[in-house]
């Protein structure tokens, strides 16, 4: 069955940088676009970047320019490079994919920016 298993999250100082990593299993990872999203308490879940089977990278406005978005295929993951973090970012933050209709979600992991 798919899985998509999220790690790398953590308490950081604002300036600071966390390295997320999503685990994907279940499923030809190559075929499929991978999604980050986030979710702060008492808000909605928001797509943060997106990248593409073919590797075409899309970014939410609030995270240009800080955070990257990357995939290894032969190591079946996906990552979230996160630079400049500020308060504003905490979050849990969620791996998602789309296959045949069926959306799959990790676990998520919290990232928490405070001094």
């Amino acid at each position: 069955q798919v899985q998509l298993v999220e790690s790398g999250g953590g308490l950081v100082q604002p300036g600071g940088s966390l390295s997320l990593s999503c685990a994907a299993s279940g499923f030809i990872f190559s075929w499929y676009a991978m999604e980050w999203y986030r979710q702060a308490p008492g808000k909605q879940r928001d797509l943060v970047a997106s990248i593409g089977s073919g590797g075409n990278i899309n970014y939410a406005d609030p995270v240009k320019g800080r955070f990257t978005i990357s995939r290894d295929n032969a190591k079946k993951t996906v990552y979230l490079q996160m630079n400049g973090l500020a308060p504003e970012d905490t979050a849990v933050y969620y791996c998602k994919t789309s296959i045949s209709q069926h959306v799959y979600w990790g676990q998520g992991t919290q990232v928490t920016v405070s001094s």
